[in-house]
């Protein structure tokens, strides 16, 4: 039996990469999909392509969550997953001197405020049933520091804390709802496009982003969605608070390769 059957799922931030991924991972899996994304044309084409649902929403705007929660009304799945680095409306610098407070409130606004409002719609959908689960997708770069783009690892460090909060809370109330957070580094992505070009180095600069990971390859947003039906499943039913890290090796100490 497909592990998803009969779950409605919600993913945000779904219309390319590690989101779209997970709703094909999860429409294999036999659940209801629903693909939402700020960016309507991309998001109503990636849903007819794969043939589940599209709403458009903003993460940011507590009234477009409202206006899912009228529209969705039962959830038994949502995915945190609209995220920004701050990169791709400015240029920085994002380090802790020089980061403008526009930067680091447009960062937060989408990766934390984005998450805060989708666990409250979460909660409010699932605890009819009393059961749910609420996978916030983190970063490695939630768990340490990162010079160069302080907005984007403080908004996922803060992700990563929240989710816990969330579970406790859920916990407390007596609901089998269940909060994870999955904590993705170099993932390959379009999103890396740009920094790695088409030309005849491509190769000689991806394996100069990876060169300090362990396993020396890049992830892939497959292997992302393949965690996340693990925890939209009930094989992790007893799985809540917890932190999962997809990053070829690069938190577990040294970069020396394998022996």
């Amino acid at each position: 039996m497909p592990r998803l059957k009969a779950k409605i799922c919600v993913v945000t931030g779904a219309a390319r990469g590690i989101g779209r991924a997970i709703c094909s991972a999860f429409i294999d899996e036999g659940a209801t999909v629903i693909l939402t994304d700020i960016d309507e044309p991309s998001g109503a084409q990636a849903a007819g392509e794969l043939g589940c649902r599209f709403i458009p929403l903003d993460v940011r705007e507590e009234a477009q969550w409202a206006s899912l929660a009228r529209d969705v009304p039962s959830c038994d799945v949502l995915v945190n997953n609209a995220g920004i680095t701050g990169f791709e409306s400015s240029p920085g610098p994002h380090d802790p001197e020089h980061a403008s407070l526009t930067d680091w409130r447009a960062v937060h606004a989408t990766n934390l405020d984005g998450t805060f409002l989708g666990c409250r719609y979460a909660i409010g959908s699932m605890k009819a049933k009393g059961a749910g689960s609420i996978i916030n997708i983190s970063s490695r770069s939630g768990v340490v520091g990162i010079a160069g783009a302080v907005a984007y690892a403080s908004s996922k460090a803060a992700v990563r804390n929240h989710t816990k909060s969330v579970a406790l809370y859920c916990a407390e109330q007596g609901w089998a709802i269940r909060c994870n957070s999955v904590h993705p580094a170099a993932i390959l992505t379009p999103m890396w496009e740009p920094l790695l070009g088409g030309g005849p180095d491509r190769e000689e600069r991806m394996a100069a982003f990876v060169a300090d990971t362990p396993l020396k390859r890049f992830g892939t947003a497959s292997e992302v969605a393949a965690l996340c039906v693990y925890l939209a499943s009930d094989e992790s039913a007893y799985m809540t608070g917890s932190e999962l890290t997809l990053d070829g090796g690069l938190l577990a100490g040294s970069a020396a390769s394998p022996g």
